[in-house]
């Protein structure tokens, strides 16, 4: 027999507890919600804050990471060089990492207008296609280069994974770029984009919060930014105060929540184990503080 859908707000009103926040403040506990409410806080503020500033002209500061020089290092080649810049989302989706990569990519398509370097945007997906135009559009159109501006440089190459990856490979090789930027999430096609950049002599700056392919690209790149080092890149060049508040805030959020484990630790430590090696849960104050053990 099927369980009716009741509507959560119906539940609440019959007496009823809602999964989840029935444990955060199970017995009366309260240190689950305060925890959450200091972690979630800090974001909120500094986005206020960042935005409030950029109104009155001011950028929220974030400090340079060195993959931001590679960067410029890499477009700087390519005018040299007088041959275009490729970059790659690789398999992102809309979402947070499209936006951060999008705001490295607003970022190169600016310098790339204002010294009239060709620059190439190989897509899979086709909402990724429609907002990346639009952003490079906007950045040419900014620059007063928007007659240099075209469509077909952000092209739909195959919504497949490896026939994605072959498209991208014979792009790079027809138009013997420059410079490769691959900045996203990958999978195992990350070795055949850096292959590609590799083989046509490109100098490569890779970004991505993808663990499993990290160590592809440290192999087969110039430069990589690691992890969430590309959110950070993406608020630095971008200038957005959304993105740099919310970078801010997360790093004071992330203190909060250390500084948590490391109280539980020193609680955990001076607290006497039973002779028996037998796990006992909640066995410090600070840990039923946080999460009141049930009873029964």
């Amino acid at each position: 027999m099927l369980t009716p859908l009741v509507p959560t707000a119906l539940v609440v009103a019959a007496g009823g507890k809602i999964p989840g926040v029935e444990h955060a403040f199970q017995n009366g506990g309260w240190g689950m919600p305060l925890l959450a409410v200091l972690m979630i806080t800090p974001p909120l503020v500094a986005i206020a804050v960042a935005r409030a500033r950029k109104r009155r002209g001011v950028d929220m500061y974030i400090r340079r990471i060195p993959g931001i020089d590679a960067i410029d290092e890499a477009i700087g080649r390519t005018v040299e060089m007088g041959r275009p810049i490729m970059f790659t989302f690789g398999l992102a989706g809309v979402g947070p990492l499209f936006f951060a990569c999008l705001g490295v990519l607003t970022h190169v398509a600016r310098r790339a207008a204002r010294y009239g370097t060709r620059l190439f945007v190989p897509q899979r997906d086709v909402e990724v296609m429609a907002i990346t135009q639009s952003a490079v559009r906007e950045c040419y159109r900014g620059e007063g280069r928007l007659e240099a501006y075209h469509d077909e440089d952000i092209r739909y190459l195959s919504g497949e994974q490896f026939a994605f990856a072959s498209g991208y490979m014979g792009l790079a090789h027809r138009e013997k770029a420059a410079a490769c930027f691959l900045f996203g999430s990958f999978a195992a096609e990350s070795l055949i984009l850096a292959e590609a950049g590799q083989q046509i002599g490109a100098i490569q700056v890779a970004g991505t919060t993808s663990n499993e392919q990290i160590c592809f690209f440290i192999t087969a790149c110039d430069y990589t930014i690691i992890g969430e080092e590309v959110y950070a890149a993406g608020a630095y060049l971008s200038r957005d105060p959304v993105q740099r508040g919310s970078l801010r805030g997360q790093d004071i959020a992330k203190g909060v929540l250390l500084a948590v484990v490391i109280v539980g630790a020193v609680f955990a430590s001076l607290s006497i184990a039973d002779m028996t090696g037998d796990w006992i849960p909640y066995r410090t104050a600070w840990a039923r503080w946080l999460l009141p053990p049930r009873q029964g």
